[in-house]
């Protein structure tokens, strides 16, 4: 058995918990045979009910239990009838909902995808992200970290920006996690780059690993010191001086940036960074490939990877889910004959 098949396999029962901002993805689908006369838009005809799945963090968790990993997913929706949705979504995709706080503070984040032969012709978004996250459903968030976090294996922060990874949360689950010797995996929200300091590892595109070299050269004074100089990552030369910079400036152990086409680029503490080039077949679409990444990044230093070969499993499994429509898990037999196909198991 080699070293990725026993990875792989070492997945099953693994403990991880993802805190973020959950979203419920909904898609509607329908053709098109004419224009709107009243605007020059095209009128979709709609093919049935629409079909709802978790997006977001719960989307992250999705993937971590494709993989065989037992997940809890800890965030808030509202008291609505979306959130009733949302948690039917989770149970029926065998996600524990003991971590989703009610916050009649906010309504549960939407997307709505209208699709149309196979392309996406408009995206309808729901949500109230505008305030801090209310007191209440933070102590109870606190709480409930604080007496379950010892028993899992990994943290992963999947932060969307939608309000609920405020800066004292992210700091309190850091601390929390430090001290119980616990994993913890960023997908990052470019205007907090600065909170994630000193966690395993973060996982930014390229995108935003260029908008927090820019919001760093803002916000601290200091950052010319570490030849932050430049924001745009237009050769593979940049991105490798911009990654160790960064991972310098966070004392992160690790750093894996993502460059679609152009594979990833993983950097470690006293180590050479090294390119994991694609492995993509065909790119339908790229949808949620980020979530994918992370959970197999995350899930494979739990089970005992290293940094480079956590990073090339989470390489190898983007490559399979951009090849399917819409946020979709990869599987576990999914991502061992994708290995097995490159000679790596």
């Amino acid at each position: 058995m080699t070293a990725y098949k026993q990875l792989i396999y070492s997945f099953k029962g693994k403990k991880i918990l993802v805190v973020g901002d959950v979203i419920l993805d909904q898609h509607i689908h329908g053709t098109v045979s004419r224009i709107s006369p009243e605007a020059p838009v095209p009128i979709v005809l709609q093919d049935g009910e629409p079909t709802f799945s978790p997006g977001g963090a719960a989307n992250v968790a999705s993937n971590l239990r494709s993989l065989g990993a037992n997940v809890t997913l800890v965030g808030r929706i509202g008291k609505d009838n979306f959130g009733k949705i949302f948690l039917e979504a989770l149970k029926k995709g065998g996600i524990p909902t003991k971590g989703i706080i009610l916050d009649d503070t906010i309504p549960t984040i939407v997307k709505t995808r209208i699709v149309a032969h196979h392309q996406q012709v408009l995206r309808l978004d729901r949500e109230k992200c505008d305030q801090d996250i209310n007191e209440k459903v933070l102590a109870k968030l606190k709480k409930f970290l604080e007496k379950n976090i010892k028993g899992y294996d990994a943290v992963v922060l999947s932060d969307y920006g939608k309000g609920l990874l405020s800066k004292e949360l992210i700091k309190f689950i850091c601390m929390l996690a430090r001290a119980n010797g616990k994993i913890i995996t960023v997908d990052p929200k470019v205007e907090h780059f600065s909170y994630y300091e000193g966690v395993t590892s973060i996982t930014p595109n390229r995108k935003e690993a260029e908008n927090a070299i820019r919001n760093i050269k803002i916000t601290h004074s200091f950052s010319h010191k570490l030849g932050l100089h430049s924001d745009a990552l237009r050769s593979l030369f940049d991105v490798e001086r911009a990654g160790e910079q960064l991972l310098k400036f966070l004392k992160l152990e690790s750093l894996l940036i993502t460059l679609g086409e152009q594979g990833m680029y993983i950097f470690e503490k006293g180590k050479k960074s090294v390119q994991i080039h694609t492995r993509a077949q065909e790119v339908f679409d790229v949808t949620g490939a980020g979530d994918t990444v992370i959970a197999v990044f995350t899930l494979a230093l739990s089970a005992g990877a290293t940094k480079f070969q956590a990073a090339d499993l989470a390489n190898t499994a983007a490559g399979v889910v951009v090849g399917k429509m819409g946020a979709v898990a990869v599987t576990r037999d999914e991502l061992h004959n994708a290995v097995k196909s490159h000679g790596a198991a």
